[in-house]
């Protein structure tokens, strides 16, 4: 089936202003930071080391932020040093994602994170691993052992200097294996499907309003209506009291999805097609988006050689370029925000040892398995897991205990089943390297239509088509929509199989001339097969569509665009506050005021209306709009859902991270709400009468936190960007907060969590372009570095080159390798 993108609007183009101390390509001017730590644990920039399991030699040359090019003569000493080369920069971050994949980061954190392996152990995502290692090809299979073992010959040469943190901790860490590898990628996958933390969150809010009000706060995108029908699942159920382990389960999947690879914020990526583009050649961009933790996920790597060149987006850990360029195609990826995760409330009953749930009124017997924990300065622990037909009971090892070490006895109430796609069958590995291998948009249509893991955006180019295809695997419901929790014991609500991957979107060369993706619904309401209810808000899609279609487009409108900060949810607003519906309404309200609040309120409120939309972090009134924002939420939700400190207020606003926005939805609509009723006074409040509060409270937040003078007021004062790495003993003093401007529904993206505070939680991390029409086409930058060594002078000087909008080029031709990677060589020589 083909599927066409929503039609682009149009308007004047925005260009961003680059200075002499930016230059495009160039890292003049960029701070480098050291943040410290042991030296011998890095590699040499220059020299020559002797390495066991080469063929050949191989050369490393680094450009000025770290970023690796690798020179072989041979594909197998290509992949083989990749793995050295990744291990060298990333060695913590693929030591502990392993740990974290395998439920046994308390061996190395203590019993901190006990939890989080009860968790993963839980999901069993070994066995997935195992079953998509088997279904790879003997070539692939080959191809992550070679990989492996260059990971294993850094970590022998280097098993005495290892990373501070690693070292601290006295974690010798175990060998490389190809299966871990694969494990990597399975948690890649689970992570890219976040259905599951707000199914949790759903729960966590229907315990305190109740499933009468709760599709109010779950609502699915701006033009389809409350998702009533799904919250009658709900209604009835004793859920209060009666879900043991609830909180535990949510706060330790929030803990999980902190660590940086689960739930990954938004993502963007785009391509231009020659009939759009100033010198009638393709563009293509991606913005990625992820927490501001040190290190981020990505890190960039070129490859050199003679039947395979690549540079791109890699995970250390895994032997692929997920995003890059070929020479002769360019490929990108965003989260399609796939719901292929479903949360089962389970009937359950002990009966002697064993654990009964009702299916379809009878009771049944949940499989079991036995786990054994090992605990850093602790004994080891040894629990059972329990399973249904539709997966793992989370809360059967996850709930409130007295000691953490305790065993969890589930004998009453409800379980929480969680089912997932699986991989059987599956050849993504293959499909994969496929892409990267592939020299048109057509051999990459071939290599990914029928990709099942990793619900994905994938988008294309090469010099004279783009194309876009989503992949994943999506169940087919037999009742429900799966954004709510369903009732276990009712077949109804159970999977039938899986969509066919022939009904998977995709396009190629429409004629409105570009192709998009900013996490948005994809799909019409109603489409043949269901990809997602979670979509992200539509703001940064609409404005990708307009600036997309304003002319024709070259790299420093690509670079514009990436760096745009222009919110056209501010419009909306301004619609709705000036609406004949609503705006007699609110002058009244704002009248009602006291007279102090009564002033606040207009000046407000005349301000917003006067205001661009442009959230740069100097503005002032981008700083009064974010406040209004933050105050309408508390003063709508906060009375229901409050305390601030409790767990349903929270997960309003985890909520909206994820997805959608009930804040959003009621801002722009939903005037017949009963969240508008302020439930801590006698009198009955409307939207108005919450507005009108909204305005005056702004006012006062602003007095408070940045001065009684509104000319001093601006966004980047309340905004600010502050990198931490959780792993570190020793405060990053070197990495200061910064202004920040943007939000969640801006192309530069610098989200918050509404209604809670205004710090940027996640932020465009990793930036890539590809522009066939010049010399050298590839440019990206990392942020914050290349490595997550704090050793290393590449751990955070990618935050600056980011924040100044700086890309690195990557060449491709032979003559211009030295311009980037400049002179100095580390060669590899195999060890006799």
């Amino acid at each position: 089936m083909r599927l066409r993108l929503f039609r682009p609007l149009f308007g004047p183009l925005l260009r961003l202003s680059l200075g002499a101390g930016t230059a495009l390509f160039g890292l003049a001017g960029c701070q480098l930071f050291l943040a410290g730590g042991d030296t011998n644990s890095l590699l040499p920039k220059q020299g020559t080391l002797r390495v066991q399991g080469l063929a050949q030699s191989a050369v490393v040359r680094r450009n000025a932020l770290g970023m690796p090019l690798i020179e072989t003569n041979t594909f197998h000493d290509g992949l083989f040093t990749l793995g050295f080369v990744h291990a060298s920069d990333r060695l913590s971050q693929m030591v502990r994602l392993r740990l974290l994949a395998e439920g046994r980061l308390a061996e190395l954190n203590g019993p901190g994170a006990l939890d989080i392996d009860r968790f993963m152990r839980t999901l069993n995502l070994k066995r997935s691993a195992d079953r998509l290692y088997q279904t790879a090809s003997p070539r692939m299979k080959n191809f992550f052992e070679v990989y492996a073992r260059g990971v294993n010959a850094y970590l022998f040469r280097y098993q005495g200097k290892l990373p501070s943190d690693l070292a601290d901790a006295g974690h010798k860490p175990a060998y490389w294996k190809a299966q871990d590898s694969v494990l990597l990628f399975c948690l890649l996958n689970f992570g890219q499907a976040g259905n599951l933390q707000e199914e949790l969150a759903a729960l966590v809010m229907t315990q305190k309003v109740g499933a009468e009000q709760v599709a109010w706060l779950t609502p699915t995108y701006p033009d389809e209506p409350l998702p009533l029908a799904e919250a009658e699942k709900l209604r009835g159920l004793a859920l209060d009291g009666q879900l043991p382990g609830l909180a535990s389960v949510e706060r330790t999947l929030t803990q999980v999805a902190d660590l940086g690879l689960l739930g990954n914020p938004t993502s963007t990526n785009w391509a231009i097609a020659p009939a759009n583009s100033r010198s009638g050649k393709s563009l293509l961009g991606n913005d990625l988006h992820l927490p501001l933790s040190m290190p981020a996920a990505w890190n960039f790597v070129q490859i050199r050689s003679p039947k395979f060149q690549a540079a791109g987006v890699t995970l250390a850990g895994l032997p692929m370029v997920l995003a890059g360029f070929n020479g002769k195609l360019a490929w990108s990826m965003s989260q399609v925000t796939g719901d292929n995760q479903d949360l089962f409330l389970e009937q359950i009953k002990p009966q002697g040892d064993q654990l009964l749930y009702l299916s379809d009124g009878k009771w049944q017997r949940a499989s079991e398995r036995q786990e054994t924990f090992f605990i850093k300065g602790q004994r080891p622990v040894r629990e059972r897991i329990f399973e249904t037909r539709h997966g793992p009971l989370l809360n059967s090892l996850l709930g409130e205990r007295q000691d953490p070490r305790q065993a969890m006895q589930l004998s009453r109430g409800y379980g929480l089943a969680l089912q997932t796609a699986t991989l059987d069958g599956d050849q993504s590995l293959d499909a994969w390297f496929a892409l990267s291998r592939a020299g048109s948009v057509e051999q990459a249509f071939e290599a990914t239509r029928e990709v099942q893991a990793l619900p994905l955006n994938l988008i294309f180019a090469d010099a004279q088509h783009i194309g876009w295809q989503v992949t994943g695997r999506y169940p087919n419901r037999r009742a429900g929509i799966g954004l709510l929790p369903s009732p276990g014991w009712d077949s109804r609500y159970d999977w039938d199989g899986y969509a066919d991957p022939m009904l998977h979107p995709y396009d190629q060369d429409p004629p409105q001339g570009w192709l998009g993706s900013a996490n948005q619904r994809s799909v019409p309401h109603g489409y043949g097969m269901q990809l997602s209810n979670s979509w992200h808000a539509p703001e940064r899609a609409e404005r990708l569509a307009e600036l997309a279609a304003r002319g024709k487009q070259d790299t420093p409108s690509m670079i514009a665009l990436q760096n745009d900060q222009k919110s056209l949810f501010v419009g909306k607003l301004q619609t709705l506050l000036k609406a004949p519906g609503l705006a007699p309404g609110l002058q009244r309200a704002i009248q009602a005021l006291p007279p102090a609040e009564s002033g606040k309120a207009q000046t407000a409120l005349a301000r917003l209306l006067a205001f661009d939309g442009q959230l740069s972090a100097s503005s002032g009134d981008a700083a009064l709009y974010q406040a209004f924002l933050h105050e309408s939420a508390r003063q709508t939700f906060l009375d229901e859902l409050g305390p601030e400190t409790s767990s349903a207020w929270q997960a309003l606003v985890r909520s909206a991270d994820l997805s959608y926005s009930s804040q959003a939805d009621h801002l722009l609509g939903r005037d017949d709400s009963p969240f508008w009723n302020d439930r801590s006074t006698p009198q009955q409040e409307d939207k108005a009468t919450i507005l009108a509060r909204s305005l005056a409270a702004a006012v006062t937040l602003l007095e408070t936190r940045l001065g009684d003078d509104a000319k001093g007021w601006q966004w980047g004062k309340l905004h600010r960007s502050a990198w931490s790495d959780p792993n570190r003993t020793q405060p990053n003093a070197a990495v200061p907060p910064y202004p920040a401007g943007g939000d969640q529904s801006t192309l530069n993206l610098a989200a918050t969590h509404w209604g809670q505070d205004f710090d940027a939680q996640a932020v465009s991390a990793t930036r890539l372009l590809v522009d066939f029409a010049r010399p050298e086409p590839m440019m990206g930058v990392n942020s914050p570095g290349q490595s997550s060594n704090p050793a290393s002078p590449h751990y955070v000087d990618g935050i600056d080159a980011a924040r100044k909008g700086l890309l690195m080029t990557f060449p491709f031709q032979s003559q211009n390798l030295d311009k980037t990677y400049g002179s100095q060589r580390l060669v590899l020589i195999p060890s006799k």
